[in-house]
């Protein structure tokens, strides 16, 4: 009787032995403002091979301070290229293990729930004379967050900044700027035109020019020295075909590079 225990259960464990294993989840720490096209691309990802998404959402900066710290992450998708470097300075990713993903842009945008107040384009634009006094303009924090500080060199570069630097609403990350005017809680707010897109609550008053800031790159790193099959995946979905579909589709330019 003791023989054939001991023989079932060398069989159970070559049995378990032969049988694959569960892929590993991926956690992909991601810029506040993929929110809507991420879990659009999790989504199509996770039909197609079964492997499990798990993505936190914050500004690029905090995201990267927390894996500095020691969270957890397979992937980190920012929406500038320093943190990424930060993170390769500091060791978590290798420069040769990042890639551009897709670009965007930056909008002025006011609440469609106020009435449009009158106005004549961003060249002839005054900050200071077009909300009152007890006013903010919102953005994202300029001192850390990628989408404030953007707006900040944008408004510097067009010489509006001295007007509006102390009459801001700063929020995290730039999904709560946009919250902020799809409220009605301040009149304007700068946001990426991708925010822009995902909401019907503001209404677009005019794109900042491009030349005005730096670049707005979303860069993917893989974190850590090692890879799983899933990480691995995911990575070359996100950098391929089906991905850059879904990413215009939402109104980002993908590089694919």
């Amino acid at each position: 009787m003791r023989k054939f225990c001991l023989l079932m259960a060398v069989l159970v464990l070559a049995g378990a032995a032969g049988q694959p294993r569960a892929a590993e989840p991926v956690t992909v720490f991601a810029a506040s403002s993929l929110v809507d096209v991420l879990t659009a691309i999790e989504q199509a990802f996770e039909e197609k091979t079964g492997f499990d998404i798990r993505v936190a959402y914050a500004a690029s900066s905090v995201l990267a301070r927390q894996i500095e710290s020691g969270a957890p992450a397979d992937l980190y998708l920012s929406a500038n290229t320093d943190w990424v470097d930060y993170l390769v300075a500091k060791g978590f990713a290798t420069e040769a293990n990042t890639a551009i993903l897709a670009k965007n842009t930056l909008v002025l945008i006011t609440p469609k729930s106020q009435a449009l107040r009158d106005f004549a384009g961003l060249a002839e634009f005054d900050f200071a004379a077009w909300f009152d006094s007890d006013e903010r303009l919102a953005i994202a924090d300029p001192d850390h967050v990628p989408a404030g500080l953007y707006a900040k060199q944008s408004l510097e570069t067009l010489g509006r900044w001295d007007a509006v630097k102390d009459r801001l609403a700063i929020a995290n990350n730039v999904r709560a700027a946009l919250l902020l005017v799809a409220r009605g809680e301040v009149p304007v707010g700068i946001v990426y035109r991708t925010d822009a897109k995902a909401s019907s609550d503001v209404r677009l008053l005019a794109a900042l020019p491009p030349e005005t800031h730096d670049p707005i790159l979303y860069r993917l790193a893989r974190i850590g020295g090692k890879t799983s099959e899933s990480a691995q995946a995911f990575w070359d979905f996100l950098r391929g075909s089906q991905a850059a579909t879904i990413l215009l589709k939402y109104g980002f330019i993908p590089t694919r590079r």
